[in-house]
C-alpha cells in the first residue's frame, strides 16, 4: 500500500484537479460523480474518455472506487483521508453558526454539565450529526486503573475514581505493547493508586525511576572502572550495558544479577510512566475517517475532535461531531475548532472566578 505522501507525488495537475472534483462533488451530493460531469468542470477541456482513463488510473492508486457497474466514482477511506490531510481547504465558521455557538454561554449556572449540554445541542443541531462532549478531566483519588487495547496503535484507559466517576479517555500506547504488557501495567499502578489523584501517581513514578536509576549507576560503575563492562548508547532512552569476561567476574556474578534486575525494573517503570503520560496527552482538531474509528467501531462514520483546555493549557476534555464519511470537513472543522476554545475560554475563566 503506498503512503500519503508518495501518492501526492504520482498525481500530476490533471489527475490532483479530477481527484479534488470527485471527491468534492460526492461530499455535496452523496452520488457517484461520473465523467460527463467532469467534462464541464474541468479548468482544461477534456474529453469524457480522457477524464474515465484518470479516474481508471486513480481508482488503481486506491484513491477512488466504483459503487456501481456504473461510470460514477466515489472516494475510498485513503481517498478521503489523502483528501482531507492535502487538499481540503477549511473556510471560517459562519457568522451565524458562531452566534449559535456563543449564545449556549447565557446562563451562568455552576457547575460545567449544563454548559456542555448545551454546547452539545448546538453542536448537533448546527452540524446535522451526533455531537460527542466529553466532560474535564477529573483530578481525585483512583481506585482503580484499566488498560484495553483497540489495536495495535489505539488504546483505552478506564479510570474510576473514589467518588464513584468513572472516565474513559483514548491514547496511543508505546510502540510494541501488548493486551498481557498493559494489564501488567495496570496491575503495578493499581498496586500504588489508593488515595492518590493521577498526577501524584505519576510523580511517585518518576521518583522511582530517578531512585532505580541512581542505584543501578552506582552498581555499573564498578563494574565499568574495573574494565569489565561498558555502556553503549549511554544516555538514550534505552541504552544497554555491555558484560565481557563473565567467567573473571567471580564473586561479581551477584552484582550482575542485580544490574539485570534493575535494568528489568526500571524499563518497566519507564514503560508504565510513558502510560500515564499518553493518557494525559492531546492534540489540535484531529478527523478520523471510516474504520479509522475504532472507538466507535463505525466503518461508514467519520469523528472530528478537537480537545479543549484551562488556563494552565492542561487538556481537560473534548468536544466533536460523528457523522456519515461525507461530511463536509471543510465547514466541520473549523466548527469544532471554535467549540473547543470556546468551552476552553468559559471554563478558564471559572476557574479563575
Amino acid at each position: 500500500m503506498h503512503d500519503q505522501t508518495q501518492l501526492l507525488t504520482e498525481l500530476n495537475d490533471r489527475s490532483r484537479e479530477v481527484f479534488r472534483r470527485v471527491v468534492e462533488g460526492y461530499l455535496e451530493t452523496g452520488d457517484p460523480v461520473g465523467s460527463r460531469t467532469l467534462t464541464r468542470q474541468m479548468s482544461e477541456k477534456l474529453s469524457a474518455a480522457t477524464i474515465r482513463n484518470v479516474m481508471q488510473d486513480l481508482e488503481y492508486m486506491g484513491l477512488l472506487g466504483s459503487p456501481h457497474v456504473s461510470a460514477g466514482r466515489v472516494p475510498t477511506q485513503l481517498g478521503l483521508r489523502m483528501f482531507v490531510d492535502g487538499f481540503m481547504e477549511v473556510g471560517e465558521v459562519h457568522v451565524t453558526d458562531r452566534q449559535a455557538l456563543d449564545a449556549t454561554l447565557g446562563a451562568n449556572e455552576p457547575g460545567v454539565g449544563s454548559l456542555l449540554d448545551r454546547v452539545g445541542a448546538a453542536l448537533s443541531g448546527i452540524t446535522h450529526g451526533a455531537s460527542l462532549v466529553l466532560a474535564p478531566k477529573h483530578e481525585a483519588p483512583i481506585r482503580h486503573i484499566e488498560f484495553v487495547s483497540l489495536g495495535p496503535d489505539r488504546a483505552l484507559v478506564v479510570l474510576v475514581f473514589a467518588d464513584g466517576q468513572v472516565e474513559n479517555r483514548v491514547f496511543t500506547p508505546p510502540p510494541g505493547q501488548t493486551p498481557s504488557s498493559m494489564r501488567e501495567a495496570a496491575n503495578f499502578l493499581n498496586a500504588l493508586a489508593e488515595g492518590r489523584t493521577l498526577s501524584e501517581l505519576r510523580a511517585d513514578i518518576r521518583e522511582e525511576i530517578v531512585a532505580r536509576r541512581q542505584e543501578l549507576d552506582t552498581l555499573a560503575a564498578e563494574l565499568v572502572e574495573s574494565g569489565l563492562a561498558q555502556w553503549a548508547d549511554q544516555g538514550a532512552p534505552y541504552e544497554r550495558l555491555i558484560v565481557r569476561g563473565r567467567s573473571n567476574l567471580l564473586d561479581g556474578e551477584e552484582d550482575l544479577d542485580r544490574i539485570r534486575s534493575l535494568f528489568d525494573d526500571l524499563e518497566r517503570k519507564r514503560d508504565i510512566a510513558e502510560f500515564l503520560d499518553l493518557t494525559e496527552e492531546g492534540d489540535g482538531v484531529r478527523i478520523f475517517i471510516g474504520s479509522e474509528n475504532k472507538l466507535f467501531s463505525l466503518s461508514g462514520s467519520s469523528l472530528v475532535v478537537s480537545p479543549y483546555m484551562n488556563a494552565d493549557r492542561k487538556i481537560i476534555g473534548a468536544v466533536g461531531v460523528i457523522g456519515p464519511t461525507r461530511l463536509n470537513y471543510g465547514r466541520i472543522v473549523p466548527i469544532v475548532d471554535y467549540t473547543a476554545q470556546l468551552v476552553g475560554r468559559v471554563l478558564s475563566g471559572r476557574g479563575k472566578g
